[in-house]
């Protein structure tokens, strides 16, 4: 039995679907378009690379966010489109795109909440453990992609600010979610993360890795788009 999905869905696979009389030029980019790639956890650990980490030149303002999202006539900026996107029960959308009620739930630590204020949209792969893990050598734009990619829900995720805090820029070898329940959802994310954008680990984050997805996690898939 498949378990674990990504947030606990039933896993589907996109079709790309091109028009029948469709041009050229746009057939040619629909078979162009990056596919999803669907495996167990143990072989999408077997495809991380494995590099020392360098967090020389590294600050925050280096990945640019929040940006105007992905819907720029919307008036959110990213994070108020995350929160949308996860709300169990939707805000009241307001001018300037301020929200008002709803109701999220922090899988981290399997909290509800109801005031959005409450929570952080922490970035799955932290930005310093993504800058250690290639991205210091990407361009500005390319690390502004990332710091913002709503296209895929593994990469943002609404938490309480408490348990993003405590986890700060650690990598698994250091830090998991609290609740149990979330564990092997959160290393499943957390390296289909680094397969969308071909970051790499360091040995102690690939042996905790691999422990989980070789003991507690053996039944999670991993669903991931690598990054345009």
């Amino acid at each position: 039995m498949i378990k674990n999905l990504v947030r606990g869905s039933a896993l589907s696979l996109a079709l790309v679907l091109v028009p029948l009389f469709s041009s050229p030029a746009a057939q040619a980019a629909a078979a162009a378009a990056p596919v999803a790639e669907v495996t167990t956890l143990a072989d999408a650990v077997d495809l991380v690379k494995v590099t020392e980490e360098d967090r020389t030149g590294y600050t925050r303002t280096k990945f640019k966010h929040w940006n105007s999202g992905d819907d720029m006539s919307d008036g959110c900026n990213t994070r108020n489109e995350v929160l949308l996107a996860e709300a169990v029960v939707a805000p009241t959308v307001g001018a300037g795109c301020k929200l008002t009620g709803g109701t999220w739930r922090s899988y981290y630590d399997g909290q509800e909440v109801t005031n959005a204020g409450s929570l952080d949209i922490d970035h799955m792969v932290p930005l310093a453990e993504a800058w250690d893990s290639g991205a210091s050598a990407w361009s500005a734009r390319r690390r502004e992609a990332y710091a913002n990619d709503q296209g895929s829900h593994t990469s943002l995720v609404a938490v309480t600010a408490r348990s993003n805090r405590q986890k700060s820029d650690q990598d698994p070898a250091d830090w998991m979610p609290p609740s149990p329940e979330a564990q092997c959802r959160y290393v499943g994310e957390w390296v289909a993360t680094k397969l969308r954008w071909q970051l790499t680990a360091d040995d102690r984050e690939l042996e905790t890795l691999k422990v989980y997805a070789e003991g507690p996690c053996e039944d999670t898939i991993v669903r991931y788009t690598p990054a345009a």
